[in-house]
């Protein structure tokens, strides 16, 4: 009988590679290829963490990075069905994807502006409700973002006493120190929907003291801005010999020039519209403005800087918007009306309309 089973064997080789071929495939199937999943979720996280993040922060197009957020973040997390969820690479994916619907809720605003301007009130009240909506969608990601950078470092921001987590690399600290940024402005943006989404106020505090394992120097006052910041939404959070906020963002914004990384630019600008300071929004955008022809730009973290643009320029948009009508024009930007020299005053080429 063996001697029959070999003399088959020999004879009908490619039964036999069909026959193993079935098995394998019944035995995957059986274990739902799970092995195969866990393995191509690892991979990816590891890319990710490693190449991919390290690419999208020296970005120079913050739409583009804000898209590979919204398109990427899907696909990592269905791998976390399977295997650990990606924490660091998924908060930085998910601020990126917050920023794309902030984008959109920037567009609402300036038509609520438009329409505002022209007096045409029911497109004004459309628009408003949009802006609320969006800000709304804004402060739920934003809010996932921060979470995520806590859980990706085993932060219990809430802990007494305050245990600072290990942040092995820079890309750690920024990670971290992102996530903390992106909780506040979870708030704002929950606050400008009429409290839509939820969002509890009480990571306020636990970002004011969460700031403080971060070296503020390095990271172009950033930490410092994140805590001033605590200070005006929640004043009793203000350390009693504590300094005036609006002075820690003041010198936060220069030490941002210095650094290459004008973010603490971009929370000066928000603070000062969030409280009414309409000469602290001017100085902010004007010194954002005059330091283009000063700053070295952070290679390593270029897109933090641009997204810090988007800020201030948008700011400025809202201004011109609600003043004149229209967003700020290129050569403008810095300045808060279009009273100016005539040098290099932009022209209207008439040629096209003869």
């Amino acid at each position: 009988m063996i001697s029959s089973l070999f003399s088959y064997m020999r004879a009908c080789p490619s039964r036999l590679r069909q026959t193993a071929t079935a098995g394998a495939v019944l035995l995957l199937a059986g274990c739902s290829a799970n092995p195969i999943y866990t393995t191509t979720g690892v991979v990816l996280s590891n890319y990710s963490e490693s190449e991919a993040t390290p690419y999208v922060m020296q970005m120079s197009d913050p739409k583009m990075a804000c898209a590979l957020g919204e398109g990427v973040d899907p696909l990592m997390y269905s791998f976390s069905r399977v295997t650990s969820a990606p924490d660091t690479t998924g908060s930085l994916l998910m601020l990126l994807a917050a920023n794309c619907m902030e984008y959109r809720t920037w567009e609402a605003e300036l038509d609520y502006l438009r329409a505002d301007f022209s007096g045409d009130i029911p497109a004004a009240k459309d628009a408003r409700e949009k802006a609320k909506r969006l800000h709304a969608q804004t402060a739920k990601r934003r809010y996932q973002a921060f979470q995520r950078a806590m859980a990706a470092y085993d932060f219990d921001p809430s802990a007494e006493p305050l245990e600072c987590p290990f942040l092995f690399s820079e890309q750690d600290e920024l990670t971290f120190l992102l996530g903390l940024l992106t909780g506040m402005q979870a708030i704002v943006n929950d606050s400008n929907s009429g409290a839509m989404a939820g969002v509890p106020r009480n990571i306020a505090p636990q970002a004011e003291r969460a700031a403080q394992c971060v070296d503020n120097e390095k990271w172009g006052g950033l930490p410092n801005a994140v805590r001033a910041l605590v200070w005006l939404l929640l004043p009793d959070t203000r350390p009693e010999l504590a300094p005036d906020p609006w002075q820690v963002l003041e010198n936060s914004a220069e030490l941002g020039v210095q650094t290459g990384m004008r973010a603490s630019h971009a929370l000066q600008a928000v603070a000062a519209e969030t409280f009414g300071r309409p000469l602290v929004l001017a100085d902010a955008i004007a010194s954002f403005a005059e330091a283009d022809g000063r700053i070295e730009v952070w290679d390593e973290y270029r897109l933090v800087d641009e997204v810090a643009r988007g800020v201030v320029t948008f700011s400025s948009d809202k201004h011109w918007t609600a003043n004149y009508g229209h967003r700020t024009p290129k050569s403008y930007f810095g300045k808060m009306s279009p009273e100016r020299s005539t040098e290099n005053v932009e022209t209207m080429d008439l040629d096209g309309l003869l």
